[in-house]
């Protein structure tokens, strides 16, 4: 909230309206409210005692505000801000571990109403397991870590931190599989990465961060605005180009999404870039029309290179739970899936749906989100996310 108060209070300014608010307590010691309407936006409420200092602002002391200036341009705000972010190593666990939080939260109260002050017995057990399916772990994995609990553990009592780290062991183990990077074929110029999902779920956003990151890499990145649906969407992948220095290829809304992935590609080579990310528009795995239009898009890109796109990625929104199953069965068989990306687990006590779907479709995990901002979009770390969701320390 406080970067949209500060950009109002900007735009106020360059417009004219921010200053009148001050304008009054400024005019009863000026004599010439006509020569300070530069003025207002420095801090003149300061200089008001002294006559004699306000024959200086005219002078450079005055041009102090274009500091503003840059500020007046948010877009390149985020860019410079990340550095700082990538260097400390201790920054992502804690926004992961916040973000996760319902998810701990959730798992390690129902841990606790388990064993706390009981013993380990096949009730308990089954208690257990009931946690761990309600956090959308899967019913393989909780099996697995309920039979991981039992050994040699009967009839005692039962630390629920013990328990915790057991979670975190056969999450990590089922997870470690397919926490990998995603890797751009240098030998593919561009190399073209489609990016899909459902409505809502979080893709023009995903390829704004996606990019941001590449670019910071110094790849040449392009974007096309293949939502051709949504005149919103292209305007956002517009501000995220104008964000990080990257063209955008957009057409008028409701203009075919197939010739655009067509232009995109073609401009796209001969612009030099090592990256194009495409989106698309936002479709439920349900319709047979749609999803069919995804296919074309494919089919189209190929004419231009065969072994387009090179990187398919699916977006998944966390919230949704068990029907991200379902988005990532369809989607694989339409679109030649070839790695996820998880959103908004900062919006769900059902974060473990992840695990779920890694166990069924051994998909690699590209990256994580858990917020907004840019570097709330990070690769996805198994270690890590195992030992958030238990609720322990890195």
């Amino acid at each position: 909230m406080a970067e949209n108060e500060s950009g109002k209070g900007f735009f106020g300014r360059l417009f004219g309206r921010g200053p009148t608010p001050d304008a009054p307590a400024q005019q009863k010691p000026q004599e010439a409210p006509q020569e300070s309407p530069q003025e207002s936006p420095q801090e003149t409420p300061q200089e008001t005692p002294l006559e004699a200092p306000q024959e200086a602002p005219p002078a450079t002391p005055q041009e102090a505000p274009p500091p503003p200036a840059p500020l007046e341009a948010p877009p390149p705000a985020p860019a410079p801000g990340d550095a700082p972010t990538a260097g400390a190593p201790g920054s992502w666990w804690t926004r992961l571990k916040s973000g996760l939080s319902r998810s701990s939260s959730s798992i390690g109260q129902g841990v606790a109403s388990v064993f706390t002050k009981r013993k380990l017995d096949a009730q308990t057990l089954e208690e257990l397991e009931d946690v761990l399916i309600r956090a959308d772990l899967g019913v393989a994995l909780a099996s697995r870590i309920c039979e991981s609990v039992g050994k040699g553990r009967y009839d005692k009592t039962v630390d629920p931190d013990e328990v915790k780290a057991i979670l975190a062991s056969e999450v990590e183990a089922a997870l470690a599989p397919v926490a990998l990077p995603l890797t751009l074929d240098a030998t593919q110029r561009p190399h073209v990465i489609l990016v899909v999902g459902v409505n809502g779920s979080g893709k023009t956003t995903t390829i704004g961060k996606i990019a941001a990151k590449l670019t910071r890499e110094g790849k040449k990145v392009t974007l096309a605005a293949g939502d051709t649906f949504r005149a919103a969407a292209i305007e956002q992948l517009q501000i995220w180009g104008g964000r990080i220095g990257a063209p955008v290829i957009a057409r008028a809304q409701g203009s075919d999404a197939a010739s655009l992935a067509f232009e995109a590609l073609t401009e796209a080579r001969a612009q030099g870039a090592d990256v194009l990310l495409m989106d698309t528009a936002g479709r439920l795995q349900n319709r047979a029309e749609l999803m069919a239009e995804l296919e074309k898009i494919v089919r189209v890109m190929k004419k231009v290179d065969p072994q387009a796109p090179h990187s398919v990625l699916l977006v998944l929104d966390a919230t949704v739970g068990q029907n991200a199953l379902s988005q990532t069965e369809t989607f694989g068989r339409m679109a030649g899936v070839t790695g996820l990306v998880m959103t908004k687990l900062d919006g769900t006590a059902r974060g473990g749906i992840l695990v779920a779907i890694a166990e069924k479709h051994k998909l690699p995990v590209h990256f994580i989100g858990v917020g907004e901002g840019v570097d709330d979009l990070e690769p996805f770390a198994a270690r890590d996310f195992a030992r958030a969701i238990a609720g322990l320390d890195a």
